[in-house]
């Protein structure tokens, strides 16, 4: 053995315990945190030809690097949909390195029978039925990937055709419908061959709003004359949280033949709180749901999970014949499920966060974000030099400058918030208008947090 690496090995607990150390003080200061990384970062240093040993290594991560990290961990870091990573979260992410499971097999392991109990609490979390399977994935983007791709696998079965064999051209054209889509599906239709062209917006309802129009999917699955489609509904739209009515558009599978895929990437997390699960009502409903944990389940990143009824057509597309590695029999390995062969043990966080804190601890952080974001929506609203753009839904804010909302003055107003190192949000366009928003999903936002935010925002709109 190398012996750096040996000397590493005799003195490993020491070397995990100056680690937990500065974790701890990181972790401490995460709420005084710049936002956003100050300065330029450093330039590239050339490879070690002689190893420094680990506590080198740490001392000069921590004087080189650390200090440009951005503090979306933290409290008032509002940009995309970003989670923190709640403590038991973090304590079950240190042991998912250190017992290192690779779950692409049971490999004389109960690890993936973690991950199943883990599904099937998240399962029942989300309002979900015993018909929906699930598995972890890295984000939104993969579990959109991969209901699609049951979706597109459904389509051949409909068409007589074996997709997964014959390939996406075998279907033909394939249509996509949907009224406010992540640009994530847009994605996942490429890497399937499916096209990007082939997604058809569907028009939204009236007042400014995001959901579709149910009246208008049904119109245009009619005009699909019986030719199967797969249908993307929205259960919170990445700029105003807007839902679609999940159970109307389940519904039109009465009359209409379609895979029904549901992006609830964080809307999903609705269901957790009684004054808000209305809003996902009918997502049991759905074919396939995408779920992303490490937004509003605060684990760390990465971590989703796909659901579907059909996880015999999910094992069509994924399965890998090998014989080192067994068939897909009876309850299949994960391996069978999802694009990743190797993967690690993405479900130990968030088991170790719902047994520390259970359904009522993830509620209260729901719940508490979703005022702290309706304080911002008054707090911008009551700003001279801001406007919303729409009303506060759930957890985002979206708003604009009051005047001349160009998008170089409001790229200009986030760049002067992340600079102050108070606060980030992210900018979008609403209804044509250049805006930014504050997503709302961290478990350590308070309402101080959420003033500060709001007084960085009244400095930098002046």
């Amino acid at each position: 053995m190398h012996h750096v690496l040996a000397d590493d090995l005799a003195r490993l607990p020491e070397l995990l315990q100056s680690a937990c150390d500065f974790a701890a003080r990181e972790t401490a200061d995460a709420a005084e945190r710049p936002v956003a990384a100050p300065g330029r970062a450093p330039g590239r240093a050339p490879l070690p030809q002689e190893g420094a040993g680990g506590d080198a290594a740490l001392a000069r991560f921590a004087a080189r690097w650390a200090p440009g990290f951005s503090g979306s961990a933290g409290p008032r870091y509002l940009g995309f949909v970003t989670g923190g990573a709640t403590p038991a979260s973090v304590a079950g992410d240190w042991l998912t390195s250190v017992f290192d499971q690779n779950l692409s097999g049971a490999g004389g392991s109960w690890a993936q029978e973690l991950e199943r109990e883990t599904v099937a609490w998240l399962r029942e979390l989300f309002g979900l039925g015993e018909a929906h399977s699930g598995t972890f994935v890295t984000g939104a983007t993969m579990s959109n990937t991969v209901g699609l791709a049951i979706g597109r696998e459904w389509l051949g079965e409909r068409l007589g055709v074996d997709t997964s064999r014959a390939g996406a051209a075998a279907l033909g054209p394939v249509d996509v419908l949907s009224g406010s889509p992540h640009s994530s599906v847009a994605k996942a239709m490429s890497v399937l061959g499916i096209g990007r062209d082939r997604l058809r917006r569907v028009p939204l309802l009236p007042g400014n709003r995001e959901a579709v129009d149910v009246a208008a999917l049904e119109s245009a699955l009619a005009d699909l004359a019986g030719r199967p489609a797969i249908v993307v509904a929205n259960a919170g739209t990445v700029n105003t949280v807007d839902f679609d009515d999940l159970r109307a558009i389940a519904a039109l599978k009465e009359h209409h033949d379609f895979w029904l895929h549901v992006d609830a990437a964080f809307g999903g997390f609705a269901a957790l709180s009684p004054a808000y699960a209305g809003l996902v009502d009918g997502l049991d409903a759905a074919d396939s749901v995408c779920v992303d944990l490490h937004k509003w389940l605060n684990v760390p990143y990465d971590a989703a999970v796909q659901f579907t009824r059909r996880r015999d057509l999910q094992v069509k597309v994924f399965h890998n014949a090998s014989p080192y590695l067994g068939l897909p029999v009876g309850e299949p390995d994960f391996l069978h499920l999802a694009p990743e062969n190797s993967r690690r043990l993405r479900a130990l966080p968030a088991w170790f966060s719902l047994v520390a804190y259970g359904r009522a601890g993830h509620r209260e952080i729901v719940e508490r974000n979703v005022a702290l974001a309706r304080r911002l929506g008054e707090g911008v609203d009551a700003l001279p030099g801001l406007r919303l753009l729409a009303p506060v839904r759930l957890n985002v804010v979206c708003f604009t400058l009051a005047g001349e909302p160009t998008e170089e003055r409001v790229a200009a107003l986030a760049q002067a918030v992340a600079e102050s190192g108070e606060a980030y949000v992210t900018p979008t366009v609403y209804s044509g208008v250049p805006g930014l928003r504050a997503a709302f999903s961290n478990w350590r936002t308070t309402h101080s947090d959420t003033e500060r935010v709001l007084e960085a925002l009244a400095r930098a709109s002046a």
